[in-house]
């Protein structure tokens, strides 16, 4: 059967069925065919490769990283952290049309299996396309072993036999090691014999063939024969895939040289591939010796080469690393060589962190990103053997992973965790504070008391710390873990320091303190140092977080078409970080923004496009503010009934503890308001008002406060009472730092309110709200019609 075949029958099975398992050892061959079936599905295909994993608790997170899901560096976090990533996985796949293609499932398939049928369980538009040497045992699951490649008979001639997998991929190899070779009427034969004895895999076909370069093809065919012979007497129980490619690699290490074994046993402590340079230093060789021992291995196929932007990389084919690595252990090697390769990573890491905040941002980003498999390697090794080291490890990949909304580390932060337990090592302090960070806010599983013990370790470790931190970044996150702070979350200065970039964070933390305590003016001041700051230093990120702060100040002043233009910029910056989330926060910025001017064709266009994105980015809090954005747009066309729907979708359809999340229920709550006032229960909207803006004071949302504050006037306006809705009316200017609300609910009532007081009334009524501080706007709010008003 030929690989046309082999596809459509692939093709056939997922038009039948959501769970298709192709069966088999794992091998380039299958992954292929994966692949190709995948590619001519209409819909979109997400590929996962599950073969790095250390264990089946990474595979969520492998998802999320492969769907590009991420935290928005955006907004601060609660305490308790996102939703657990299957949930978060759920959440971007409901309602999209999309095949999931699971490489390399056997060494995870309990976990694989379980994740599987939870999201085709939650996701009746999502189909799974999986590769492992067992079926995942899950109901509607349609199995279909993968033959290896196929051999013609002995009686085809050879043009005949060269459509075949088999013989072409032969051919092809042969003549990349010995020019001019070529399966003809007089080669035939041999490549036959060949082909059959290593019964079609596609790895072996590719060693034999390689043996070109420095034997006969009849010898290749004889010794291939006699190699096979000799392990025909091993375990019965072994997989005949695993018997014949032992043979043929080792048959393939006895025609090393001793410095070429020596490589070969050590470079099978890389994940992903690696670079000469990279070889050498954690090999030991000098590195024009390292480059010319890769050549030579790669001529042999025992490595894979590359193009890489800087050159070349290696990676080697998985069977054959497991057959190295034995060796490496024979060789008493492996704990040496691990850690020289842990060493170098983290090495990596140092010299990437500060660049990261800097004009050639982007550049490391994606240095690092192509180093991604070897860095978590080395983490999962130094968790258990050399949790300092894993500690710094942590500590040093930290904004990376933020950066590039990575969560894949907070599974193994918080499996270091539970070997360090809550007392960091000495000096180590900043390292543990980040690795708790990075525990919490991915939402990994903790033991022993759960996150709160570990966030007060953590607190207490950050207080005993009296130098400037390693990582200036670590209070950013720590910040973004434990949620926004009544006081300045950076005020100890001599631990971030006075760099340009912590300069600039000062700043934008400053204009966080400022707003949460209603003063605008001082806020917007703030976000102006911080945004050149950041421009000086060219860090997209602080960029992107000031120019989104800024947009929302400067539109609550007025200036609606410099926020626009801000927002804009912004997203402008965001994009070549592909940060889905905070794409989503800028958008519902600017959607704000169309409905303060009235454009509500716009405000919808925007809303709905940043549900889209956090849908994508499995972000229900950011869901949720769509939602309730959504709703608004309703409300304000006058469809009561869809705006209802709307914010009770934003209230109770999204599931999510963290700060965004309960603002968004805030917000909800003051849209029902609404909407009960427009259907004429007027008991009801005050009680939801009122609850909107009891939450808000559980964290300082100061937008939705007021926005409550601005409800409760609606409803003494329908009630008669106008010289009580002009007094919150001026209460919800206190709420704003002096500053009038720029919603158009607030210019209706305010309008209908001048008109029926006039305006003197108007503005001694105003004036008194407006006086008030937060608490007594809070008393004024549930006090009855007339008391203080």
């Amino acid at each position: 059967m030929g690989r046309e075949e082999e596809l459509r029958q692939v093709g056939e099975l997922l038009a039948e069925a959501r769970l298709v398992t192709l069966l088999g050892p794992g091998g380039a061959g299958k992954t292929r065919l994966a692949v190709e079936a995948a590619a001519r599905d209409r819909g979109p295909v997400c590929f996962v490769d599950l073969a790095p994993l250390g264990a089946g608790a990474e595979v969520p997170n492998a998802l999320l990283g492969a769907l590009g899901l991420r935290e928005s560096p955006v907004r601060p976090e609660a305490p308790g952290g996102p939703p657990d990533p299957v949930g978060r996985l759920v959440t971007a796949l409901t309602g999209r049309r999309m095949l999931l293609v699971l490489d390399n499932c056997e060494h995870v398939v309990e976990d694989a299996a379980r994740i599987a049928h939870r999201l085709l369980t939650a996701c009746p538009d999502l189909r799974v396309l999986a590769t492992s040497r067992e079926a995942l045992g899950v109901t509607g699951e349609s199995v279909r072993p993968v033959p290896p490649l196929p051999v013609p008979s002995a009686e085809l001639p050879a043009g005949r036999a060269l459509r075949y997998p088999a013989v072409r991929l032969f051919a092809d190899r042969a003549a990349a090691v010995r020019p001019g070779f070529a399966v003809d009427d007089g080669t035939l034969p041999a490549v036959l014999r060949i082909c059959a004895a290593l019964d079609g895999l596609p790895l072996a076909i590719e060693l034999a063939a390689a043996r070109l370069r420095s034997l006969p093809l009849d010898e290749v065919a004889a010794r291939l024969d006699d190699r096979f012979r000799l392990l025909s007497h091993g375990s019965r129980t072994a997989a005949p895939r695993h018997q014949t490619l032992r043979a043929v690699v080792g048959w393939s290490w006895d025609l090393l040289g001793e410095e070429e074994r020596r490589l070969a046993r050590r470079v099978t402590v890389f994940a992903g591939g690696f670079s000469p340079a990279a070889a050498a230093r954690v090999c030991g060789l000098p590195e024009p010796d390292a480059d010319e021992l890769l050549i030579g291995l790669a001529d042999k196929s025992l490595l894979q080469p590359e193009p890489a932007p800087a050159g070349v990389r290696y990676r080697m084919l998985d069977t054959v690393r497991a057959f190295c690595a034995e060796r490496l252990e024979e060789a008493g090697e492996h704990d040496r060589v691990r850690r020289a390769h842990a060493e170098y990573f983290l090495e990596l890491a140092l010299t990437a962190d500060p660049h990261l905040r800097g004009p050639r941002q982007l550049e490391w980003l994606e240095r690092l990103a192509a180093e991604h498999g070897n860095l978590h390697a080395a983490l999962r090794h130094c968790v258990h053997a050399d949790p300092p080291l894993a500690l710094r490890l942590v500590a040093a990949l930290s904004w990376y992973w933020w950066l590039r909304g990575r969560v894949e580390g907070a599974a193994l932060a918080a499996e270091l965790l539970r070997v360090i337990g809550r007392e960091p090592p000495d000096g180590l302090e900043e390292e543990f504070v980040a690795c708790v960070a990075n525990a919490v806010t991915g939402g990994a599983e903790l033991t022993g008391g759960g996150a709160r013990p570990l966030m007060e370790a953590a607190s207490a470790a950050l207080r005993r710390l009296d130098r400037e931190l390693r990582y200036p970044a670590t209070l950013v996150l720590w910040g973004l873990t434990t949620g926004p702070m009544d006081d300045d979350p950076v005020a100890d200065r001599r631990l971030i320091g006075s760099t340009p970039w912590t300069t600039a964070l000062l700043h934008m933390s400053e204009a966080f303190i400022q707003q949460f305590r209603s003063r605008p003016s001082a806020a917007e001041a703030e976000c102006e140092a911080a945004l050149a700051g950041f421009r000086a230093v060219g860090d997209r990120w602080g960029i992107a977080n000031t120019l989104d702060q800024l947009a929302q100040l400067t539109a609550e002043r007025g200036d609606r078409d410099r926020a626009r233009r801000l927002l804009d910029e912004a997203l402008t910056m965001l994009e070549p970080l592909g940060a889905m989330e905070d794409t989503a926060d800028l958008l519902c910025s600017r959607g704000l923004v169309s409905l303060q001017d009235g454009d509500l064709a716009a405000a919808r266009a925007d809303f709905a496009a940043a549900v889209g994105l956090a849908r994508r980015a499995g972000a229900p809090d950011k869901i949720a503010t769509g939602y309730g954005r959504l709703g608004d747009v309703a409300r304000l066309r006058g469809d009561l009934a869809e705006a209802r729907r709307r914010y009770e979708a934003a209230m109770h359809g999204f599931g999510s503890e963290r700060f965004l999340a309960r603002a968004a229920r805030a917000a909800a709550h003051v849209g029902l308001g609404w909407v009960a006032a427009g259907e004429g229960d007027l008991d009801a909207a005050r009680r939801l008002h009122r609850r909107g803006l009891e939450m808000s004071f559980d964290h300082p949302v100061l937008l939705h406060r007021a926005e409550a504050v601005v409800g409760l006037a609606g409803v003494a306006l329908r009630e008669g009472d106008a010289e009580r809705a002009a007094f919150l009316l001026g209460a919800a200017t206190a709420l704003r730092g002096g500053q009038p609300h720029g919603s158009p609910d607030a210019a209706r009532v305010t309008a209908q309110v001048r008109t029926l007081l006039g305006d003197a009334a108007f503005a001694s009524a105003h004036g008194r709200g407006a006086a008030l501080d937060p608490e007594e706007v809070r008393a004024a709010a549930h006090a009855r019609a007339g008391d203080g008003s």
